[in-house]
């Protein structure tokens, strides 16, 4: 019998080959656990399904779907729960999304607007992962990159004999500093030439702007530049990809509703070891940063991601796209693995879609 949070590998045939009796009665099980966080047994099963089963019957289907790994019991005579791994199957095979209520879409859209209009994109952001913390009862998050600064000026100061600090000033004041190595003896005329080819170059634009704009030139800059200066020219445009995922920023809203709802001490150790995840951020931002790849909303469930694998929660999340269809950020919630996914889904997605067309439109 596989413990709470494992996930045994069950071939993906056995699961389809599951007959119409034990997907109604899994799926059974999976509501009543993302409704009320209970194990249900075999007795009300059998009052609530639709053709006459006894509850012997359901409990020989229950064990075998114990079996396969897609549910358990957390204590002898219990009832059942379903593993981590028959959610994934539940969310992957059997999950029904429901459409999203007009008072919602019209809620999301007019507050991420408003928010919009009175603070930009960053107050956009903001609003939706608020929004969406109120409306799932779950932690608003969104990732989103300072990558749209345009720069203002580009310095290089040496150090160390072999490291210089390549230093970049945002139209905005911001101001970002980054480490580089530097070939033995380059002397400080080098610095200063490489620092003058790259603002004739890229004044004015953005670390993505620029980064291919350099990348664009490195010839014509290995002609103009002696070796030394187009060493550090190369240098500089490599420190400014970790300048942009340094400048990744987390915003998480209504982490007090994942208290509201705790049936025991083992839910409030979950909660304490959500929260330290949350404030490392690190790992918040890796794992957002996965949802950015591909099409659509991606789904989390517990120990099948190293953030979650203590805490045994959830993450729903989708990319949002600005201009040329580039990822501008990915806003996601997080809860408990009960969830209820098939409401989350089209929420979650619906309000990056909303914020995808004002990056564009902007």
């Amino acid at each position: 019998m596989p413990a709470p949070g494992e996930t045994p590998a069950v071939e993906a045939s056995v699961l389809a080959n599951l007959d119409a009796r034990a997907r109604d009665i899994f799926r059974r099980i999976v509501d009543s656990y993302l409704a009320s966080g209970e194990p249900v047994g075999s007795r009300h099963l059998s009052r609530i399904l639709p053709v006459s089963l006894s509850p012997a019957s359901v409990r020989n289907v229950m064990q075998d779907l114990e079996e396969l790994g897609l549910v358990y019991s957390p204590h002898t005579s219990a009832g059942r729960l379903p593993t981590q791994l028959g959610l994934r199957f539940y969310v992957d095979a059997l999950l029904e999304f429901g459409g999203l209520a007009r008072e919602e879409r019209a809620r999301i859209d007019s507050q991420v607007r408003a928010a919009a209009e009175e603070s930009g994109f960053e107050g956009a952001l903001t609003q939706a992962t608020a929004l969406l913390s109120d409306l799932t009862h779950g932690a608003g998050v969104v990732v989103t990159s300072k990558d749209n600064v345009r720069l203002k000026h580009v310095e290089f100061v040496r150090l160390e004999p072999e490291r210089a600090l390549a230093v970049l000033v945002g139209e905005d004041g911001s101001v970002e500093n980054r480490v580089v190595a530097t070939p033995a003896g380059m002397p400080a005329s080098t610095l200063a030439e490489a620092a003058n080819y790259l603002n004739a170059q890229v004044r004015g634009c953005t670390l993505a702007e620029a980064r291919e704009e350099v990348a664009r030139s490195r010839e014509a800059a290995r002609g103009e530049l002696d070796a030394l200066a187009a060493r550090l020219v190369d240098a500089g445009l490599a420190s400014w990809t970790g300048a942009e995922e340094a400048s990744r920023q987390l915003i998480v809203r209504g982490q007090a509703n994942l208290i509201a709802d705790l049936h025991a001490d083992v839910d409030l150790e979950r909660i304490r070891r959500l929260f330290a995840d949350l404030e490392t951020q690190t790992d918040v931002i890796d794992l957002l940063h996965r949802a950015e790849n591909g099409e659509g909303v991606k789904i989390f469930i517990g120990a099948e991601n190293k953030l979650f694998s203590l805490s045994g929660s959830s993450m729903i999340a989708a990319p949002v796209r600005g201009g040329d269809l580039r990822v501008a950020g990915v806003l996601g919630v997080i809860g408990p693995t009960r969830l209820n996914y098939g409401r989350i889904v089209p929420m979650v997605e619906y309000a990056a879609q909303v914020l995808g067309d004002l990056k564009r439109s902007r």
